[in-house]
């Protein structure tokens, strides 16, 4: 090695390579140097660490790749029982070439430690890179290293300090934290900047580590924001954000220093051209993200603090150049502080004006990131949202998926009693067009918005037709049965319009074949029709307008032979489902009585009595039931099929619930996709909930639209339904309104002379169960119990509440009871629990044996990034409530 004959600023080169100048230069110096020499001698030199790289990328095969590491790693091992070995450094930085291949390398661990004690500044960079890789807190070496640490820690080199820093922010176990935080302390107060600033991130992680070692570092910390040097401030800025972030008593602490804050940022706007900090014409861009962070932390809910930085907001919002991505960085955290903080509402039009300007950017991350900013933003100043809405809606043509997705979630969140009619056509049409992946979430959020915001009965009714038209199998399961409701409860002339446009959707369904991909709208259709059939063929029906919403009339009155051929064509199909075929068939018998003339009479009795053979048992049982009606018991057939009176509109709380869905699914619709297929580690995290007790039965909240025609009525209790996620046998939550007519279990005809059974009694008033209650999160159970000899089903409301700062994202709640139960979960009202918020789900639990309930409930959620999962127990239920 070349030593160099004169620097200007040697002391701050490394202690060997100013071995000229270094009083320590002496005798025994000189034997290391010819002890190393003669080592060099004596030993071959080993491979260079380029020439190793090369050889490994030559290897052709994995094969010869393992035989040149592995013989690497035995010549490595040998050299390591050599004391003094010179090339220790050199077959240190091989070895952690070979760790980052995937090669084990832990045999060097001691060896690093050997290196970190090494007084050459060469040899202890190239250990504490090693300690840094090679090590982990479960390792004995870690007790090893802390001396060495503090010792480091205190030498005269500042490079030296800096390695010894950054390593043990790397690597500090809590132990190691505990006993060397001092030293980080006493260097947080170091007059070197470079020392300073490598203190404070070192201090920064030993925070996340050990969050109460925080108070130590409080006095040193707010000195930080004194200093000139722009590392020393970014850093600063740094500890004290994760200082608030973690710890309400440090937050307040610190809002005295939001006027320091303020006029960092304000001479870093107003100072001239500084190379040294300059980006793209912007001064430090780091270090103004970091500020505008830590003011969005230390305003929120604080008007004293938020009016403090309404005018250094104001001023980056509009000095800010933006032809630059780095500015519309700048800009980003300015509207996020903006609507974060108690600000003016002036200064949020500014902010939802200035996602508007990134809305019309070519760059699709920035499009993408104003509409993620805007749907979280949308409940602080709606009306400021809405002047963009057009060019919101222009999004959902965007040929990216992930705009699409966004501006969808976001129209949702726009819509209100004015704009529904508009917003409806738009999202129609994106409905019509859009990916299969689309289709479920759309199709439900507009479900849950005509119901809420209609401003029309007909109105109502015919987004309703079309959205069975345009969403086919992917409408979610009670989207039929409120449909019904909704024809059911209808005036008599808007009974016969349903059932006239109906007809037309279901007349052009089996004539283009297309029935299969448009169940829900058969089901519906084949409804109607069957209820109010005497409507559709009569020559009243010339009186009743056809024009829908859009001035289209394009019905034709059919004969009953007509309609008996289409039910026949639907009927014979083989790719329709069993369920849709129920309704049809019912639909049919119900035809029978509605129809007047003979030969439409015979044609259905012969239509019904081939079912009687049928392969499938229910369509069998049910062919067999109403053939009886045309021979044993005919005069009853006419009573037996009359019109089903008005079914009773969803309670108060359940319509509460629509609304609350339709908020969630406005405001967080991506997270309703339907889940995936967990993998097996999953699997058996999940099975945890059952361990230990009898086999349980599980609800599922997620309804995936069927892609293929599903068997529903098959049933399955197997746990691993839940687990899974996939399960698309799965029966209906809401009770078909068809089914009630004929019972699938019981003959039709049995126990007809029998003694009428009592009504059913009312339910008691709801009492309130706590399920859990951990962390700010609150879980109550509302229990609607039956009377005294009520039957055997309860009904559980599911309240979430929480009073934590931060919000719950992704949230999910999930229920088992035992086997001899049956659990069935409607959807959530929103995935996103907010501070201060509800989330509720409505649980209806069948109990034939009439035991105590018993239901084992597992939450999980995401608070500020970090997943969260809570299980409990609840067994005290009133004991009464199935008797």
């Amino acid at each position: 090695m070349a030593y160099p004959m004169y620097e200007v600023d040697w002391s701050v080169l490394p202690p060997e390579q100013n071995r000229r100048f270094n009083p320590t230069f002496n005798i025994a110096t000189i034997k290391q140097v010819v002890n190393e020499a003669i080592e060099r001698v004596r030993m071959p030199t080993p491979t260079r660490l380029r020439d190793l790289i090369r050889q490994i990328r030559a290897a052709r095969t994995a094969a010869e790749e393992r035989s040149v590491v592995n013989k690497e790693c035995a010549y490595i091992r040998s050299t390591f029982r050599e004391e003094d070995s010179v090339w220790r450094c050199r077959n240190i930085a091989k070895l952690l070439y070979i760790h980052m291949l995937g090669y084990p390398a832990h045999f060097g661990q001691l060896e690093c430690l050997k290196l970190i004690a090494s007084p050459r500044f060469t040899d202890k960079r190239v250990g504490y890179l090693g300690a840094m890789l090679l090590l982990d807190e479960r390792q004995d070496v870690h007790l090893l290293i802390t001396n060495c640490l503090k010792n480091d820690l205190n030498s005269n080199t500042q490079f030296v300090v800096g390695l010894a820093l950054c390593t043990l922010g790397a690597i500090a176990s809590p132990e190691m934290a505990r006993d060397l935080a001092s030293e980080v302390e006493r260097l947080i107060k170091s007059p070197n900047a470079y020392i300073k600033k490598k203190a404070a991130l070192c201090a920064f992680r030993i925070i996340r580590r050990v969050p109460d070692l925080m108070e130590m570092f409080l006095p040193a910390t707010r000195s930080l924001l004194t200093e000139k040097n722009h590392g020393v401030l970014i850093t600063g800025v740094t500890l004290i954000t994760e200082m608030c972030e973690n710890s309400p008593d440090t937050l307040n602490h610190f809002k005295k220093i939001v006027p320091n804050l303020v006029r960092i940022l304000k001479n870093l706007i107003l100072a001239g051209y500084s190379p040294e900090h300059d980006v793209s014409g912007i001064s430090d861009p780091f270090l103004q993200v970091k500020i505008l962070r830590l003011l969005r932390i230390l305003g929120k809910n604080d008007a004293e603090a938020s009016e403090a930085m309404n005018d250094i907001l104001a001023q980056v919002a509009t000095n800010t150049e933006t032809s630059k991505n780095v500015g519309n960085t700048i800009l980003y955290e300015t509207v996020l502080s903006i609507m974060d903080i108690k600000s003016e509402s002036s200064l949020r039009v500014l902010a939802v004006n200035i996602l508007g300007r990134f809305l019309l950017n070519n760059d699709k991350n920035i499009r993408y990131v104003a509409l993620n900013t805007l749907l979280r933003t949308v409940h602080v100043d709606t009306s400021a949202v809405q002047r963009h809405r057009t060019t919101i809606l222009e999004c959902l043509k965007d040929p990216d998926v992930s705009i699409r997705r966004r501006a969808m979630e976001l129209s949702f969140a726009l819509m209100n009693g004015q704009n529904i009619r508009a917003m409806m056509k738009e999202l129609l049409i994106f409905l019509e067009r859009s990916d299969a992946e689309f289709k479920a979430h759309c199709s439900s959020a507009m479900v849950l918005a005509a119901e809420r915001y209609a401003p029309s009965s007909k109105w109502h009714l015919d987004t309703l037709f079309r959205l069975l038209l345009k969403a086919g199998n992917y409408l979610r399961d009670d989207t039929v049965s409120s449909t019904i409701q909704i024809v059911s409860a209808a005036p008599a002339e808007r009974q016969a319009y349903a059932a006239m446009r109906l007809w037309t959707s279901l007349e052009r369904c089996a004539l283009s074949g297309d029935a299969t991909e448009r169940q829900p709208l058969v089901q519906v259709a084949a409804w109607t029709v069957g209820e109010y059939g005497d409507l559709l063929v009569s020559e009243a029906s010339n009186a009743i307008s056809m024009v829908d919403e859009d001035g289209v009339d394009d019905f034709s009155r059919p004969s009953e032979e007509y309609v008996i051929d289409i039910y026949q064509k639907l009927l014979w199909s083989t790719q329709l489902s069993i369920t849709t075929k129920e309704y049809l068939l019912l639909s049919l018998a119900k035809l029978s009585t509605r129809f007047t003339t003979r030969p439409s009479q015979d044609k259905i009795r012969v239509i019904i009595d081939t079912f009687g053979s049928h392969i499938h048992i229910e369509l069998q049982q049910r062919g067999v039931e109403l053939s009886q009606l045309y021979r044993q018991y005919a005069h009853l057939r006419p009573a037996l099929l009359e019109r089903m009176p008005a079914m009773e509109a969803p309670s108060a709380g359940a319509r509460d619930q629509l609304d609350a869905e339709a908020e969630a699914d406005a405001a967080e619709l991506a997270h309703h996709s339907p889940p995936q297929r967990a993998d097996r580690p999953e699997q058996d995290a999940l099975l945890d909930l059952i361990i230990g007790s009898e086999p349980l039965s599980n609800g599922d909240t997620e309804h995936e639209p069927p892609t293929a025609p599903a068997n529903n009525d098959a049933t399955s209790n197997d746990i691993l339904d839940l687990l899974s996620g996939l399960d698309l046998s799965t029966p209906q939550t809401v009770p078909t309104p068809i089914a009630n007519s004929v019972p699938a279990s019981n003959l039709l005809l049995d126990g007809l002379f029998s003694t009428p059974q009592p009504a059913p009694p009312a339910t008691q008033p709801e009492s309130t169960v706590t399920a859990l209650e951990r962390n700010g999160l609150r879980v109550e159970l509302g229990v609607a119990r039956a009377g005294p000899g009520g039957g055997d089903t309860a009904t559980l409301t599911m309240r979430a509440a929480n009073s934590a700062r931060a919000a719950l994202t992704d949230f999910l709640f999930q229920a088992a009871v035992p086997r001899t139960f049956r659990l069935d979960m409607m959807s959530p009202s929103g995935t996103v629990l907010t501070p201060q918020g509800e989330i509720t789900q409505v649980l209806k639990i069948t109990n034939p044996s009439r035991t105590p309930l018993r239901l084992r409930i597992r939450v999980s959620y995401n608070i500020e990034g970090t997943p969260v999962l809570e299980q409990a127990e609840v067994n005290n239920f009133p004991p009464d409530l199935f008797n």
